[in-house]
């Protein structure tokens, strides 16, 4: 009896001879190990080493402790809030009736030079879902935040805090941020957080924004020196010429010094030009010798030729005349 041979379908050949092909380019199963070849290597985070360990330093600062009990805040005395919504409370009537709000404030109230009431915020910051009330008035120097919540009917004062002129403010999620600028290249951060009663202060930080201008350096010149100075960003100085000294009279004085200074004081003479010989005119005699010690300056001999023009004193034997 013979047997016919099995025939296999033509559609199960094709799948079977896709199917390498199929995990030649990675399309296996889901959940299946893959190689994407070898992982980058792990960079180790730097560690802290000391500096000079043997040297006594001061301890790390201590988490406060318990903060002292307040008392819980109290309501704004004849003021409600229908249906507990803050918007419809009028900020002036609420600051006027709040005890918490100082006369300072009080007088900003009214129109005044420097002070005003910043619009109304609402912001929830306790996180009940219900916003609360924020707002800033302005004094002349300062600035002071309140922040209101809605209790029942009734207006719940949860923070007041003084701040400089042109802080800024923003939340995170239910949290507070206060920004000051307390410097030209740092701020002031401080965060506040609800505890179920208040809103208080849960970090505070300085942040530097800038770097520091390092101060311009004193230019040194020398006297009689007429070279540059350069200067970073300001281009190129020239230094002063050197100061020339006065000019004395033949009596020794200065001119303009004693008592007699000022607008009516003489002034110096003046040197006139020396005078050049003309063809046919005798020349000047030369003096012999200089005038001595005793005989004051302002007699010694004079000629034709200028004082600013005589020739200095030569030895007595060599002294000559011309005839």
């Amino acid at each position: 009896m013979s047997t016919a041979p099995r025939r296999t379908p033509g559609p199960l050949l094709a799948l079977l001879a896709a199917a390498p092909l199929a995990l030649a380019v990675g399309c296996g199963a889901p959940g299946e190990l893959r190689d994407h070849g070898a992982a980058e290597a792990v960079a180790r985070p730097p560690a802290r080493i000391p500096l000079w360990p043997g040297q006594d330093t001061a301890p790390s600062p201590e988490p406060a402790g318990p903060r002292t009990p307040e008392p819980a805040p109290q309501p704004v005395p004849d003021l409600t809030v229908p249906g507990q919504d803050v918007s419809t409370v009028d900020v002036r009537t609420l600051l006027a009736k709040d005890p918490g709000v100082s006369q300072d404030e009080r007088r900003a109230l009214d129109p005044c030079t420097g002070c005003g009431i910043r619009p109304a915020e609402y912001r929830d910051l306790t996180g009940d879902g219900r916003p609360e009330l924020l707002v800033v008035v302005g004094l002349v120097d300062t600035d002071v935040l309140h922040v209101y919540t809605a209790s029942a009917d009734r207006m719940l004062p949860v923070l007041r805090v003084q701040l400089l002129k042109r802080f800024g403010a923003e939340t995170l999620g239910t949290d507070l941020l206060l920004y000051e600028s307390t410097t030209s290249w740092s701020r002031t951060i401080r965060r506040y957080s609800w505890d179920g009663a208040r809103l208080v202060l849960a970090e505070q930080k300085v942040e530097g924004v800038g770097p520091v201008q390092e101060p311009e350096p004193t230019p040194t010149t020398t006297p009689g020196d007429r070279s540059t100075i350069l200067r970073p960003g300001t281009g190129t100085v020239p230094a002063p010429w050197p100061s020339v000294p006065a000019v004395r009279r033949p009596d020794g004085s200065e001119p303009g010094a004693g008592a007699g200074s000022g607008a009516g004081a003489p002034t110096a003479t003046p040197v006139p030009a020396p005078k050049v010989p003309q063809p046919g005119q005798p020349r000047p005699a030369v003096p012999t010798a200089a005038p001595t010690a005793q005989q004051p300056a302002a007699q010694q001999p004079t000629t034709q030729q200028p004082a600013a023009q005589q020739p200095t004193a030569q030895p007595p034997a060599r002294s000559e005349t011309t005839p």
